[in-house]
């Protein structure tokens, strides 16, 4: 699959300074919107996020407990001068702190990429924030906590981030009636896709049943890369030829069935009332195998209407030396082939999606959990 794989291709960590340039350009170019997966006070404080806007040709950017909890802990930690004022004025629930903060950082985020979003014509130039990770199999918490969200930050540039648990895409079409943009992460498997764009498409059928505006509500849809490649590879034999091949062949089909999903009658008649599509989001685009390129999920997928979510050195190494072609169509037969060779050599997609599914929820969960345990612990200091 062209460049995606390959012994001794990785490149040199940069040193956190290539900022946009051409190939970045060159990459946008191509319909990619380029979007930072990194938020935090520091960025915001220090001009850095405002950097990647202006010169380095970022459109978006996303936020998850993980990111925060490792902030808050940081010795260098920007959050305790607010902290402590919240603590003052009598807010001392960890929980309500948490949201306050992150709140805080991506208002301050939006505000940064507002021009952006107005030059898109509404299309791009959004900052995501999560439903707080304990509510992934709650439907009627995930709805109260996402209403919620929409409603302190007032801007029209949020995705609310959700993951596609069972409960999450009922709470997708729910918030979707509702008028709340989405982001619906934590997405490995194409039936699961089916789901989340069946649970779109009735929100905005819902809304427009109830006479409301089509055009303001927007989503994404987020396939996560290297997590697949990592449980996938490391079921098959270390010398299949398959390593390396899983996530990409499963994110070019989820782009057939994106380009399927968003045409004919249905879709006509919901995009004629002025309905937006819900694009594909590429995330865990960050090479975790040191024998991969370390731009693959990138260069691999390129193509119209996708958003791809870089952690800062992916980004970094793509402005340095990835290199731009239309690669989503390619060879879909044999992307089609892959998966049936898997399942030939013992690997269960659909099983390794749900477990990806449940380890990512975990993870967010043991995240925030800690940083609640450190917002009550910095409470405690007087």
């Amino acid at each position: 699959m062209g460049s995606s794989g390959g012994v001794g291709s990785a490149k040199p960590e940069r040193d956190g300074s290539v900022l946009g340039g051409a190939r970045i350009e060159e990459l946008r170019a191509a319909g990619v919107a380029v979007w930072i997966d990194a938020l935090s006070r520091d960025a915001l404080e220090g001009g850095q996020f405002k950097a990647w806007i202006t010169d380095g040709g970022i459109t978006g950017a996303t936020s998850n407990p993980t990111i925060f909890a490792e902030a808050l802990a940081s010795p260098s930690n920007p959050y305790d001068t607010e902290l402590k004022s919240l603590k003052s004025s009598g807010i001392v629930d960890a929980k309500e702190i948490f949201l306050t903060l992150a709140i805080s950082d991506v208002g301050a985020a939006a505000d940064l990429l507002a021009e952006t979003h107005k030059r898109s014509g509404g299309s791009d130039g959004f900052i995501s924030i999560e439903c707080t990770p304990d509510l992934a199999d709650d439907t009627d918490g995930t709805v109260t906590q996402g209403l919620e969200i929409w409603s302190r930050l007032r801007r029209p540039n949020i995705l609310v981030k959700i993951p596609a648990t069972d409960a999450g895409v009922v709470a997708v079409r729910q918030l979707i009636a509702a008028g709340v943009n989405i982001n619906i992460t934590l997405l490995f498997s194409q039936s699961r896709y089916g789901e989340v764009v069946e649970a779109y498409l009735s929100g905005l059928e819902e809304r427009l049943a109830l006479g409301e505006d089509l055009s303001v509500v927007t989503s994404v849809a987020s396939f996560f890369l290297s997590r697949v490649d990592t449980e996938v590879d490391r079921q098959l034999d270390e010398m299949s030829e398959l390593q390396g091949q899983a996530a990409i062949s499963n994110a070019r089909l989820a782009y057939q069935r994106y380009k399927s999903y968003f045409s004919g009658t249905r879709w006509d008649a919901l995009a004629s009332a002025g309905a937006r599509p819900q694009r594909l989001l590429w995330a865990s685009t960050g090479t975790k195998n040191p024998s991969f390129s370390d731009v693959r999920y990138i260069e691999e997928l390129v193509g119209p209407d996708i958003i791809n979510t870089m952690p800062p050195k992916a980004y970094e190494a793509f402005a340095d030396h990835g290199e731009t072609r239309l690669s989503i169509g390619e060879d879909i037969p044999g992307a089609e082939n892959v998966v049936v060779k898997l399942a030939e050599e013992g690997v269960d997609l659909g099983k390794v999606a749900l477990q990806l599914e449940h380890e990512g929820v975990a993870a967010f969960c043991s995240s925030y959990h800690q940083l609640l345990r450190t917002i009550a612990t910095k409470l405690q200091v007087p």
